[in-house]
């Protein structure tokens, strides 16, 4: 049966409705409803909740008003769209009109339909609120952008990695960790290897000379678990050198350092590999020196840095995490438990090393730091596992996010709940701690209310019946909004 837009049945399928019955009908039907006559001017609405009327303000004054005038600039031709449509009988079409809103905030977002009520003219258009759609649309949209500000960021780094690998003078290689293999070779790399011979997704000792084989395939097969850069002296493969130019500087009778060192993509790692004449001393020396120039900016970095066991135990830290944790030294840090400064309980750091022992990496994990003096910050946390001297450690870059600026429109304040059924609509979307706080503030509310209706009004008995004073129930009536503007608080009475 096909389904059509007025009921099947004749007029008394639905029984007979008085104008009582049908206000109720209609103020049922949508989250707000509008009395609209044949030209324009709007006679009555009705709200579903008092939240709704509050958040658009002036709806008070609506009765009386053009109700285009009630929206913002660009609805007003849809709301009279509209209204000639619903007058003219055509189809019922569903429009998107913002109201403006009470207290400078975000516009009200109301869905219109809109039908003729009698044959005087009289329109009845039917609202539903959209703001918890609006809200998840720009959710969406904000991660939508961020998701593409992330994408632009790691092309652009890919063609930056392209672009020095590809023009780098030494030859370098790129191995998967578990096999081996050559998976990336950049032209110099090419260049020392045969023109005509296969090179990606061949073994790496292929390509040495077989006396230095085993040797190197401990390095590599070790590099996976020690995790640090490792060097050897080697001799290539004479059936895999190149050209003469090439064979000249890496010949069978002249041995290159073969350097490695691994790189943790996710749950993989990858083994970069290059090939160099330089003495194993200077490039001992050299990497010496770059790992002191790394320490060294790693423990004036403004972001606190922590390395620590596997179970959690602080092995070394920066200065910046020295002054979040208000410890004074970093040798009131070492040996000590991370958990005794990061998250309010055990549960967060629980949480970060389950995920580094699983995955190995974790990302932006929000929580907050406890100085040793009583101070707090909101904080987000990196880490990832590293092997060192084959032992398992954890990194973890710590970054304060109390002051960040955010690009996100501020929204207005949350109104306080006035019901348990309000309450309980806000979990999932506020922290336990905000939901107990308000649930206090509701009964409470609802204690006063009680003992005002029980006592006709009279605050003096309403104050004694709560064991309040006069002035402490004053005080709080005017924070839950249950005073008259001309209430004046008792004189002499100290607060509770």
């Amino acid at each position: 049966m096909r389904a059509s837009k007025w009921f099947s049945r004749d007029n008394g399928s639905i029984g007979p409705l008085t104008a009582e019955d049908a206000s109720r009908v209609v103020a049922a039907a949508a989250d707000v409803a509008l009395l609209v006559s044949s030209d324009g001017i709007v006679q009555d609405c009705a709200f579903r909740t008092p939240e709704l009327e509050n958040a658009v303000g002036d709806a008070g004054s609506w009765a009386g008003r053009l109700w285009a005038d009630t929206v913002t600039v660009e609805s007003r031709h849809k709301a009279e769209a509209l209204l000639d449509g619903a007058l003219k009988d055509a189809e019922p079409h569903l429009r998107h009109l913002n109201h403006p809103a009470a207290l400078d905030g975000p516009d009200v977002a109301i869905e219109y339909s809109a039908v003729r009520a009698n044959s005087d003219g009289s329109v009845i258009a039917f609202g539903r609120d959209l703001r918890r759609l609006a809200t998840l649309q720009q959710r969406l949209v904000d991660a939508q952008q961020a998701l593409e500000r992330d994408y632009t960021s790691l092309r652009q780094a890919q063609a930056r990695y392209r672009g020095l690998f590809q023009t780098a003078p030494e030859p370098l290689m790129v191995a998967d960790a578990q096999t081996l293999r050559v998976t990336e070779a950049n032209p110099a790399a090419l260049k020392l290897i045969e023109q005509g011979r296969r090179t990606l997704g061949t073994p790496v000792v292929d390509l040495l000379h077989a006396d230095d084989r085993a040797g190197a395939q401990r390095l590599l097969a070790g590099m996976r678990q020690a995790g640090s850069p490792q060097s050897m002296r080697v001799r290539l493969n004479p059936d895999s050198t190149g050209d003469k130019a090439a064979g000249a500087k890496f010949g069978p009778d002249v041995s290159v350092t073969l350097g490695a060192t691994v790189l943790m993509e996710e749950k993989s790692a990858v083994l970069v590999l290059r090939f160099s004449t330089v003495a194993p001393e200077t490039t001992a020396k050299s990497a010496s020196d770059v790992n002191q120039r790394l320490l060294t900016a790693l423990d004036q970095a403004t972001d606190g840095f922590v390395l620590t066991s596997q179970d959690g135990e602080v092995m070394n830290a920066n200065a910046a995490f020295i002054s979040m944790a208000q410890l004074g030294s970093p040798a009131r840090a070492e040996g000590r438990s991370i958990e005794n400064w990061i998250g309010q309980s055990g549960v967060d750091t629980e949480v970060l090393l389950a995920n580094l022992k699983q995955r190995g990496v974790v990302r932006l994990f929000a929580t907050s730091i406890r100085g040793e003096m009583g101070g707090t910050n909101d904080v987000e946390i990196s880490a990832n596992a590293v092997m060192l001297d084959g032992q398992q450690c954890f990194g973890f870059v710590i970054r304060d996010i109390g002051r960040r600026l955010t690009t996100a429109r501020a929204q207005p304040p949350r109104a306080m709940p006035r019901s348990i059924e309000q309450l309980t609509e806000l979990i999932g979307r506020v922290s336990m701690k905000e939901l107990v706080r308000d649930a206090i503030d509701v009964i409470e509310r609802l204690c006063i209310e009680s003992a005002l209706e029980l006592t006709s009004n009279n605050r003096a008995s309403a104050a004694e019946m709560l064991g309040l004073s006069r002035q402490s129930l004053y005080v709080k009536l005017r924070r839950y909004g249950l005073s008259d503007p001309g209430d004046a608080e008792p004189d002499g009475e100290p607060g509770s």
